[in-house]
């Protein structure tokens, strides 16, 4: 186990600035857009992958992927053969529940939202909170052009309500346990129309498109998700913990933002933030991290950096070659009620440092190189580190890291802050963490 540390000023003003971004993000379009302002508030200029690129020395550039992904850069004043790059990844998307094509339904006089779960996430936790909806919705404006626009309710909307204890006695026995399909639709309003006017999905388009500013026939497709509509806060007698809904891996997104956004001096090396949707259901897709995202964004940089072997055969490989890639995603704090649910001599504690994330059947990236590289660069960073490996009798999570790793072949090691309730609609890191994995990721991004 580490060294707890102090809870410095320092730390909280990065945790309460972190918790901001967090609460500016209900989804991962949220997210994006989140990340977009602060990026063009440095500088950052926007490239589209539609468009040609001519790029500067030292420019500081990012591309969009489908709403929900983003890759920000600075070119390196080098060619990519000799100097590659120094890359981070991490995701914009966490488990929630999501809204199906008919938005909703009604049963028993009351009007029903229609969800499905997105990703693993932990069931019982969406009980009993006061939920809104955000995303992106589909609209046709005027002369029939299809754009994007983002949707957030302004108040609570909705609730799933437990069932009563005297209606389910053995509940605290045998544990809550929701279906997935019969019991996860919040009651959003009373309905007791019969058969007249619109229908409950109509009713709640109609809902939506004023949120969106169209007429409800206008509002053609959507991708919507449930949240807990309540800011992260600050936590613990001595303000040690933070709490809130998504940091897995809003956090890890924001620590390697603030890290780019710290690089001063220009570079011989690139150096590449890469931030995906659909970690949680497996990254196949147009805009995951299984998919050609960074790859393409990759091999568009060497041909627009050129420079010395950029042409040359096998020139990518070299580049990539020449390059290495953290991944960051939250690890599992052990659980002071749960101890016996970790490896008992890879324990890692919140407030003590960022965690290496290790497995030998490759569902993290991490190998004794790579390992190496972070721990080195955590000593240069004067940040402490931890490791921590599954136990081995219990399935092991996995992040982009390894999908990345394989897809390109560059060395990449998995990190990230420790962290408990991983995967419920409210989760809880430590303070002094957070700006310890900034640290770490800035002189990562700095690193020769």
């Amino acid at each position: 186990m580490g060294q707890m540390l102090e809870i410095t000023e320092e730390a909280t003003r990065y945790a309460r600035e972190m918790l901001q971004f967090i609460d500016e993000s209900p989804s991962p379009f949220h997210a994006v857009a989140a990340v977009r302002r602060r990026l063009e508030a440095a500088g950052f200029e926007a490239l589209s992958e539609r468009a040609p690129w001519a790029l500067r020395p030292d420019g500081r550039y990012f591309v969009e992927r489908g709403g929900g992904s983003l890759i920000a850069f600075r070119v390196g004043g080098a060619s990519p053969v000799s100097a590659g790059w120094r890359l981070v990844g991490a995701h914009t998307d966490s488990p929630n529940l999501r809204l199906k094509p008919r938005l909703a339904k009604h049963a028993h006089r009351h009007l029903l939202l229609d969800t499905e779960p997105y990703g693993g996430l932990l069931v019982a936790t969406w009980a009993d909170r006061d939920l809104s909806v955000a995303g992106r919705v589909v609209v046709r404006e005027e002369g029939g052009r299809l754009a994007s626009r983002l949707v957030r309710s302004p108040a609570p909307i909705c609730r799933i309500p437990n069932l009563a204890i005297h209606l389910n006695r053995a509940v605290n026995e045998e544990g809550l346990v929701l279906n997935k399909h019969q019991h996860l639709n919040p009651v959003a309003g009373a309905w007791d129309r019969g058969g007249e006017g619109p229908s409950p999905s109509e009713h709640v388009r109609a809902w939506l498109a004023g949120l969106a500013g169209c007429a409800p026939g206008d509002l053609v497709g959507h991708d919507l998700c449930l949240f807990e509509d309540l800011n992260g806060a600050l936590s613990g007698l001595d303000g040690a913990y933070l709490q809130t809904g998504r940091l897995d891996n809003l956090a890890s997104s924001y620590q390697g933002l603030t890290a780019l956004l710290a690089q001063g001096a220009p570079a011989a090396h690139g150096r590449v933030l890469s931030l995906f949707d659909h970690e949680e259901v497996g990254s196949t897709s147009a805009r995951g991290a299984d998919g050609t995202f960074l790859g393409d964004v990759l091999s568009r940089l060497l041909a627009a950096a050129g420079g010395a072997g950029a042409g040359e055969e096998g020139a990518l490989v070299r580049a990539l070659q020449a390059s290495a890639q953290v991944s960051a995603d939250m690890a599992h704090a052990v659980h002071p009620s749960y101890a016996d649910r970790h490896d008992g001599t890879h324990q890692p504690v919140m407030n003590a440092g960022p965690v290496i994330k290790n497995n030998v059947n490759t569902r993290y990236a991490t190998d004794g190189e790579t390992a190496a590289l972070f721990r080195d660069v955590c000593r240069e960073a004067g940040v402490p580190v931890q490791e921590f490996v599954n136990r081995p009798d219990l399935a092991c999570g996995s992040t982009i890291g390894s999908i990345t790793a394989a897809r390109l072949g560059v060395p990449t090691v998995d990190v990230g802050c420790p962290m408990w309730a991983m995967h419920s609609a409210r989760e809880m890191a430590g303070v002094a963490d957070q700006v310890l994995m900034h640290r770490a990721l800035t002189r990562f991004f700095e690193r020769p």
